[in-house]
């Protein structure tokens, strides 16, 4: 079973009480392991879970979807109040090794602000490129080759010689879950190209049926020219249901769900596959 609970995003569906901001969080519950899915700008994801009854401190695995701010400042706020309540053990952090470098967007720092040799203290790390099973049927993607559409770059990230080079955001990833009812695709910015990330989910677990694709899409302009070719795709690829949130704007969206089953998710949303 997996149960997907949304902690932090950039909408707060209407009647419901909860704080958004341009950020991601997932909780995610899977072979009786308990999953934080990046942890938001801030950390708002504590507050936003304590109203739901989930204990977002205390996950037995931390995953980074990559390493831009909108999805690991949370971090610091997980640490203290880690700290502050006194709870021991180290989580398992799971990433892309360049999810734990520094970045830029227009000039500016938006990447990881914890060092890795403080993270250690605090997580067990297992950054990987390689795709791993992180709960039962449960799977960390590892490094997104281009196998559909060409990806492009996003800012600066520090190379290992400390030189700034242009983002190719490597560190993008996503997880799969292999279920009885078709994959389940999460994703938290796809800037390794939603539809490379859908092709990796089916080629790492051999099948092509697709029950669902959750977060964000990394669409932000909804012009017939950035649709194209991902309409195309998905056509192909059939999903029974699209959930695509966080970066993906309303002119996207309206596009999506003009040809698939695509609700509106938000700040609370929950979504249970077998």
């Amino acid at each position: 079973m997996l149960k997907i609970t949304v902690l932090v995003d950039n909408n707060a569906l209407i009647g419901r009480y909860f704080l958004a901001e341009p950020g991601f969080s997932l909780w995610i519950e899977c072979g009786g392991r308990k999953i934080l899915f990046d942890a938001g700008y801030s950390g708002i994801f504590l507050r936003n879970a304590r109203l739901m009854g989930i204990d977002a401190a205390a996950p037995d695995i931390v995953v980074l979807s990559h390493g831009h701010s909108d999805h690991t400042w949370g971090l610091s706020a997980l640490i203290s109040e880690r700290t502050s309540r006194g709870l021991r053990g180290r989580p398992e952090l799971v990433c892309h090794p360049g999810a734990l470098g520094r970045k830029k967007l227009h000039g500016a720092d938006a990447g990881m602000t914890i060092a890795p040799e403080v993270l250690e203290s605090f997580f067990d790390l297992r950054p990987s490129r390689e795709v791993l099973e992180i709960a039962e049927k449960l799977y960390w993607l590892g490094e997104i080759e281009q196998l559909v559409t060409p990806r492009g770059t996003l800012g600066e990230a520090m190379d290992e010689s400390g030189e700034w080079r242009p983002d190719e955001c490597l560190d993008d990833s996503a997880l799969v879950y292999d279920g009885a009812d078709g994959l389940v695709i999460i994703t938290g910015c796809s800037h390794s190209g939603i539809c490379n990330i859908v092709e990796r989910a089916k080629r790492a677990t051999g099948r092509e049926k697709i029950a669902d694709v959750i977060g964000g899409f990394h669409l932000r302009s909804g012009s017939d020219e950035e649709m194209r070719s991902v309409l195309s795709y998905f056509e192909k690829a059939a999903p029974q249901k699209i959930h695509a949130c966080h970066c993906t704007c309303f002119a996207a969206r309206a596009a999506l769900a003009a040809k698939f089953a695509a609700d509106e998710p938000g700040v609370s949303s929950v979504f249970e596959f077998k």
